[in-house]
């Protein structure tokens, strides 16, 4: 079944139990009451399927909320469910004229029977005005049909911005968002030839795709991208390609030949570059090594066992979007010493993934990634904390943020959710910094610029968070 239930500024934190089951006494707030009642959501099999009759135009300004809250994803949508809620309980109040002081808030669970596609049908039977979700891509394009044939705005859960379109917003922060944040810095810093070397998986074409609408908008060349299948020994010589080695090998001898070192590529994996010692940091070229005894750089006379490389010219881009993590990053980490390209004459940059383990980025110093400043998130996370009585998940500043654009759409429209009010210029204040959503159903966030730093140190704010246009709640 569907429950349907209002967020009063004063209401009682009186607990009710769901399906039965009782609550430990003292620990139940108005946001453990809506997790009770969206337990039972969308449980009644076929009246939650779709009628015959075309659901009602979404005029008001009820919410509904669509999260898996039974199944392996159960614990991930209530968590979100938990951020609507706090959003709600702080300023779900409308003001429009002739719209009830309380929103009201619908909640379906998409992993019931029908799944995303049945849950958005109940809720626009059910006269809500806007869905907050799904959480993932695939039950966004389940929802977005009969969200878009009751016209019902959606903002949905996911990074994939495959799932924006007109009336359908992607919330997450997507790659492409990071992407054109880091050309844009880069650019201002006075680089224009930009490259690529992505991993062949979805994260690393988003990245790709990225990058080419990136350059296209600012009016830079096209950027070369080229895409490795994970093994070390492709990487490298992968990586060579991409940076020109061999030519540039070739223009360093004074033959101006290359030698033969330079066409066979060292695997990174194992350190057995023996000139890796010479241009990485002493903890990488350790780690790269991995213990072996059997890439030294000289005999025990002192002689160098292999010819040593010159200093190569730099590569044919100043400015390189990396998308690996973990052992693949590793590869990549060798391979951009073994073509000598560095941050002396090229600026690295990667996803916002690096942000999880920056301390441990130190080979890669000056490199560069975009994400929220974290500092901009304490307050939420205190009071998700105070109210919930554990730290918010990332996801749910997804959920908080969706259902603050709600309660702010609904004090200043008459009726429904307009697409003209969700797209306004001056955006909406967020949980990690302002954020806009466009017309075409992305979401502009106000991204900082960070810079990794050496020995661990991990990162630093090198350019404070910012969208194109000024930002009000």
């Amino acid at each position: 079944m569907t429950r349907t239930y209002s967020f009063l500024s004063k209401a009682s934190t009186r607990g009710l139990a769901g399906n039965g089951a009782g609550r430990k006494a003292g620990m139940v707030v108005l946001g453990t009451v809506g997790l009770a009642m969206a337990g039972c959501a969308d449980q009644s099999g076929p009246g939650a399927a779709t009628g015959p009759q075309a659901p009602k135009a979404a005029t008001s300004h009820k919410i509904g909320v669509l999260l898996p809250l039974t199944g392996p994803n159960a614990a991930l949508g209530h968590e979100l469910l938990a951020g609507a809620q706090l959003a709600l309980a702080e300023n779900g109040t409308s003001t429009a004229p002739g719209q009830a002081s309380a929103l009201q808030m619908d909640v379906h669970d998409t992993a019931a029977v029908g799944g995303a596609s049945a849950a958005a049908t109940a809720a626009a039977e059910a006269g809500d005005g806007i869905i907050l979700g799904p959480l993932t891509a695939v039950d966004t394009a389940a929802a977005a049909p009969a969200a878009q044939s009751a016209s019902m705005p959606v903002l949905a859960f996911t990074s994939d911005v495959g799932q924006a379109r007109n009336g359908v917003w992607v919330m997450g922060i997507t790659p492409e968002d990071q992407v054109e944040r880091l050309v844009a810095t880069a650019r201002q810093e006075g680089r224009h030839r930009f490259a690529a070397f992505l991993p062949d998986n979805p994260l690393g074409h988003a990245l790709g795709n990225g990058l080419l609408a990136s350059c296209r908008d600012q009016g830079l060349m096209s950027p070369t991208i080229v895409y490795h299948t994970g093994s070390p020994a492709s990487i490298t010589q992968m990586m060579r390609e991409l940076s020109s080695y061999d030519t540039r090998r070739a223009e360093a001898q004074p033959d101006g030949n290359a030698s033969a070192p330079a066409s066979t590529p060292a695997t990174p994996a194992t350190g057995s570059a023996d000139t890796t010692d010479k241009t990485l940091p002493s903890d990488l070229a350790a780690a790269l090594k991995g213990g072996s005894d059997t890439s030294a750089t000289a005999s025990a006379d002192g002689a160098a066992q292999t010819p040593a490389v010159p200093k190569l010219a730099p590569p044919p881009f100043d400015a390189l979007l990396l998308g690996d993590t973990g052992l693949g990053l590793k590869n990549v980490i060798g391979a951009l010493a073994d073509s000598q390209v560095s941050s002396a004459n090229v600026r690295i940059m990667g996803p916002g993934l690096w942000a999880a383990f920056a301390t441990k980025l130190g080979a890669l110093k000056g490199a560069w990634y975009a994400a929220p400043d974290p500092s901009s998130r304490q307050s939420f996370a205190n009071r998700f904390m105070a109210r919930n009585h554990h730290m918010p998940r990332p996801l749910a500043d997804l959920s908080y943020d969706a259902a603050k654009v709600a309660t702010t759409v609904a004090r200043v429209a008459p009726n429904g959710y307009p697409a003209d009010v969700l797209t306004r210029s001056e955006g909406f204040a967020g949980v990690d910094g302002p954020f806009t959503l466009l017309p075409d159903g992305r979401t502009r966030r106000a991204l900082g610029v960070f810079e990794v730093l050496d020995n661990g140190g991990g990162a630093k704010l090198r350019v404070p968070a910012t969208t194109k246009s000024a930002v009000s709640g």
